[in-house]
């Protein structure tokens, strides 16, 4: 719990300080007197807080946003209680309508143009740092049984199909078919394979979670090798060894690494025989595998045998030249984006669920998982998070900054300002949707956490 709340603050701080701080900047470039840089909302904490210069920069009790409070002809006097600036005076060239309204429109964008920038430079850094990691295969093993709906065609694929193209695109690793089977754009996924047949999949790209469960469907062909073995379970008691190549198991005939998996998944508590090729020897061993309880396709929890060993495969890693990693750093933070967008579009059309949609508490679950996980998951979680933020916020509602974007290229457009009762309402609006928004969130959050 306390490493979920951290890894929390961590990541609101973190990318609230990042957008605020692209509004900060381009006031201030823009010549726009700022009374106060707050991270958090509401009544800013005395021992957190300070001045330098004409500003006030401050931590404030509410841990759930952040703002930069400019001047404006506008103000009201609750406000500037608030959020600072009572009885300040400010030079009239100085306040934010005084500014030209391309001036305006930069300091609207900064903010999301910042968290976009800060993804870009850690997917950068992550692809420099830890190369690619590359699965040089495309032959399918075999088929879950749980599909999506419009993947029922994959269960024609037979075990041993190479698949050499998706939508017309060549693929050469594992990492490719799922990435296009997932994020390819087009209305319907075709595979086709090394025997010149095709795999038709009518999935519309808006539709993630069935478009992620086909690709996850495919299980690629793996031979029956063992790569590790952990101590103390069943196959390191009954002397299995790393490099050991099974070849039966309770009296089955095992091809391929899936075959392996069933058999002892199967058998959970039950004693059972395998057969190994090692050095040239078939050596046989009598083990009773071990019962766990996992989650299946369908997010259902089912009870399997384990064994205790890991598959070698053919998975390296490439490092990437700095020209790659830019390149890599640029491509991620494009496919979030997209994924972004493609979500929002799923669930203006319905084939994305209303539920799916994850507030403050699934971050933070998320943000302590991928915390525990190491510092690199932790910081493409955040480089993923800053790319909703930015992407999320430039939606056409006039509490956020693509609404008051809209507003400005209005203005531009009439040559006067929106009349301000007009604005007022469009705001309140704006309010009362984002609202709507975030309790839909909360309460899919709740219903996780209960089970709902």
């Amino acid at each position: 719990m306390l490493t979920t709340i951290l890894a929390l603050a961590v990541v609101l701080g973190v990318l609230i300080f990042v957008h605020e701080a692209g509004h900060f900047l381009a006031a201030k470039w823009a010549g726009i007197y700022v009374h106060r840089f707050s991270l958090g909302l509401g009544s800013p904490i005395k021992a957190l807080t300070f001045r330098r210069g004409e500003t006030e920069y401050s931590i404030s009790w509410l841990p759930l946003g952040g703002y930069v409070k400019m001047a404006s002809r506008e103000e009201d006097a609750a406000s500037a209680m608030l959020e600072g600036g009572a009885g300040t005076p400010v030079p009239p060239d100085r306040v934010f309508e005084a500014q030209p309204v391309w001036k305006r429109m930069v300091v609207i964008l900064a903010g999301v143009t910042m968290n976009v920038v800060f993804a870009w430079l850690v997917f950068i850094g992550l692809a420099f740092k830890n190369g690619r990691e590359v699965d040089p295969t495309t032959v399918v093993g075999r088929v879950t049984d749980s599909l999506p709906a419009g993947a029922e065609a994959l269960r024609s694929i037979h075990p041993g199909a190479r698949i050499v193209a998706i939508s017309g695109r060549p693929v050469h690793t594992w990492d490719e078919v799922q990435d296009l089977i997932a994020n390819d754009p087009s209305s319907q996924v075709t595979l086709r394979f090394a025997d010149s047949s095709t795999v038709v999949l009518p999935i519309h790209p808006d539709a993630l979670a069935d478009r992620l469960r086909a690709s996850q469907a495919l299980i690629p062909l793996r031979a029956p090798v063992v790569g590790r073995v952990l101590a103390g379970k069943p196959a390191a008691r009954a002397g299995v060894l790393p490099g050991d190549t099974v070849v039966s198991a309770a009296g089955q005939p095992i091809g391929q690494w899936a075959d392996l998996l069933r058999v002892i998944e199967a058998s959970g508590g039950r004693p059972i025989d395998l057969a190994v090729h090692r050095n040239g020897t078939t050596l046989a061993f009598t083990l009773t595998p071990e019962t766990d309880t996992v989650l299946d396709e369908a997010g259902k929890a089912r009870a399997v045998g384990k064994i205790g060993i890991g598959l070698k495969t053919d998975t390296r890693f490439e490092p990437y030249t700095f020209t790659q990693a830019v390149a890599a750093g640029s491509a991620m933070t494009l496919e979030s984006a997209t994924q972004v967008v493609r979500t929002v579009r799923g669930l203006a059309s319905g084939r994305v669920a209303t539920r799916e949609v994850g507030g403050p508490i699934f971050i933070g679950q998320m943000a302590g998982e991928t915390a525990r996980l190491g510092i690199d998951p932790f910081l493409g979680f955040m480089a993923i998070i800053s790319v909703n933020l930015a992407i999320l916020n430039l939606l056409p509602v006039p509490v956020l900054d693509g609404g008051q974007f809209l507003l400005l290229f209005a203005e531009a457009v009439l040559r006067r300002p929106i009349p301000p009762k007009l604005r007022e309402g469009l705001t309140a609006l704006g309010l009362v949707l984002v609202v709507l928004l975030m309790g839909l969130a909360f309460s899919n959050d709740i219903r996780r956490i209960f089970g709902g």
